[in-house]
């Protein structure tokens, strides 16, 4: 079975961050890259058990990933949850039931908005190997041939 690590950079996301982290028991590793917090960002995510670093400028993804052991990261956002669709796909993958050939993964986004959810039209590729370098700011470019995992991560837009 292949661990995956959750990764996502934090600042002052305390008001929704335990929802996030509340949905990843599909992840073997929560690792919380936080850029200068000034609440309660940092107690929330050890007391879910995530490691936690400073992030610095300059620093690449691939620098914060030195501090993890799993092959294989999930990256998020703080305003996002994993969807029960979500993680059971996560957790079929993990045991071989999806097929683990890919070289990465994608999932579809469900945006929270004033006027209501959003669906994206697009999977947007979130599940890469620890060994992945094309980024698109703090999450992985997309990558056309990535695999469609079922379910969907959900954006809030309100804490």
């Amino acid at each position: 079975m292949p661990p995956i690590a959750a990764v996502l950079h934090t600042e002052n996301d305390a008001l929704r961050l335990g929802r996030l982290l509340e949905t990843l028991y599909p992840c073997d590793e929560i690792l919380v890259v936080d850029h200068g917090s000034s609440d309660a960002t940092l107690q929330v995510a050890r007391e879910y058990g995530a490691k936690t670093v400073a992030g610095s400028n300059g620093a690449t993804n691939e620098q914060y990933l030195q501090s993890i052991r799993s092959n294989w990261i999930l990256w998020l956002d703080p305003r996002e949850s994993v969807s029960e669709g979500l993680a059971a796909s996560l957790f079929e993958w993990k045991s071989g039931a999806v097929l683990n050939g890919g070289v990465a993964f994608s999932m579809f986004l469900r945006e929270e908005t004033a006027g209501g959810w959003v669906e994206h039209a697009s999977a947007q590729t979130r599940l890469v190997p620890s060994t992945w370098n094309r980024w698109a700011g703090r999450l992985p470019s997309a990558d056309p041939s990535a695999v469609t995992l079922e379910g969907e991560l959900l954006r809030f837009a309100f804490p």
